[in-house]
């Protein structure tokens, strides 16, 4: 007799999730970005079933906030920002994603992603540039008082090797996928599903070594 094989036991909460982008930035003066996409990512054997939470779902319309994700296939679910105010700038929300087997109610695995108001990319560039000066200046002053002293060591960040595939599998992530006529991008650029879901697990992993550094 064959023995049956037996799926392992998830644990509660501890089941990885894989969302693309991370971060979601809505501009009150470019009404396109009002509506943006996040897509959650199934690389695994079995079904899952999702959920959509927000912290203040007032302010958004999630389309499609529950439902399901077959192995190894990926699901968009678009949100809208309706409530576009000058009093929202810069106010820090959250969505949480929440994952579950099909047949069971608790919750595997969760991830949350932040969206933030903004009111024109033009600003957002001006303080991302100022904010890359001030952090190259600190940078440089923090070079030269680490190399004044001898047989100091310097805590080790990630390495060039990591982050360049880092950059590679979100490059990847953001290639049209295989099908998708409209795109401009030439169709050798075209990334199929299962490609985009091993650039997302790769991903993940990448962010979990380069946290525990």
């Amino acid at each position: 007799m064959h023995q049956q094989k037996r799926q392992p036991e998830l644990v509660e909460g501890n089941l990885p999730v894989f969302v693309f982008p991370t971060e979601l930035i809505f501009y009150a003066d470019d009404q396109s970005t009002h509506k943006q996409v996040l897509t959650l990512y199934n690389p695994y054997e079995f079904a899952l079933k999702f959920k959509v939470l927000c912290t203040t779902p007032n302010k958004y319309v999630v389309v499609d906030a529950a439902g399901a994700v077959k192995p190894q296939c990926c699901v968009d679910i678009v949100i809208r920002h309706r409530d576009v105010r000058s009093c929202h700038y810069g106010v820090i929300d959250k969505f949480r994603l929440q994952v579950s087997e099909q047949s069971q109610r608790k919750a595997l695995g969760r991830k949350e992603v932040i969206a933030t108001l903004l009111p024109s990319a033009k600003e957002q560039q001006k303080e991302e540039e100022e904010k890359r000066i001030k952090e190259h200046l600190t940078e440089s002053v923090f070079f030269e008082q680490s190399c004044q002293p001898e047989n100091r060591t310097v805590s080790s960040g990630p390495s060039l090797l990591t982050v360049f595939l880092g950059v590679v599998c979100i490059a990847a992530l953001m290639l049209p996928t295989l099908g998708d006529m409209e795109s401009l991008v030439p169709l050798y650029l075209h990334l199929s599903v299962n490609q985009k879901l091993v650039a997302a697990y790769i991903l993940g992993l990448i962010t979990m070594a380069i946290l525990r550094t």
